[in-house]
């Protein structure tokens, strides 16, 4: 366990249905247009998550109803994320270099707020990855066979439970278990529930002051 003390929830396992994103080098741009991000906070950004490939052009004021709701079905494009069978899907399945582009956070922000919890991918953009582990949302890899195999589980059985155990890197499925890998740092800091950088700083104040003070080279204020 961790020497620094925070109410950060830590994340051995995730379990949910899956949504099968299909395609290689899907950037950033894609996942949260950039005309969204003008945002105070990230709260909303959901149903504009893949809004481009999901939707006939329309600007935000255009594409809600009258109540700020969600947008309509009658400009929505074919794409598994308006699929009614993947609505409740938290687990997002992806293929090779998932999250590359521009480094906004909006990103897995906006598939945060969508219901995604964790990834399952060939690849991810490093900084996309470091982005979902600061939210606490796993990004698991495994090669291509098994990534197509599961995307086409989940497309023949949508309401069938994926489990990662990201402690010991392994997806369960159906009948079956796989190997995954799960970077060194991002398991660490999951399962010894230390991935909220933010909330460690806040929560170990004192003791950042005590380090800062006994260091040579800083000044006081």
């Amino acid at each position: 366990m961790s020497d620094f003390d925070a109410d950060i929830p830590e994340v051995r396992e995730v379990a949910g249905t899956g949504v099968p994103i299909r395609g290689n080098d899907i950037d950033t741009d894609q996942i949260i247009p950039a005309r969204f991000m003008k945002v105070v906070t990230f709260d909303g950004l959901g149903q504009f998550a893949f809004f481009d490939v999901r939707y006939d052009s329309a600007t935000p004021a255009e594409s809600r109803d009258g109540d700020g709701g969600a947008v309509g079905v009658d400009n929505q494009k074919d794409h598994p994320m308006n699929e009614e069978r993947f609505r409740d899907a938290n687990v997002m399945v992806v293929n090779d270099n998932f999250g590359c582009g521009s480094s906004r956070e909006h990103a897995p922000q906006a598939l945060m707020r969508w219901g995604i919890d964790a990834f399952i991918g060939e690849s991810f953009a490093e900084i996309f990855a470091g982005n979902c582990l600061a939210l606490g949302m796993p990004t698991v890899t495994a090669d291509h066979e098994t990534i197509a195999d599961l995307q086409d589980w989940i497309e023949a059985n949508p309401d069938g439970e994926i489990d990662i155990d990201v402690e010991n890197e392994t997806v369960t499925y159906g009948d079956r278990t796989v190997d995954v890998t799960v970077d060194d740092a991002q398991r660490q800091a999951l399962v010894e529930g230390i991935w909220d950088t933010t909330a460690l700083m806040s929560a170990n104040e004192n003791a950042i002051a005590r380090t800062a003070d006994s260091l040579p080279y800083v000044e006081e204020a």
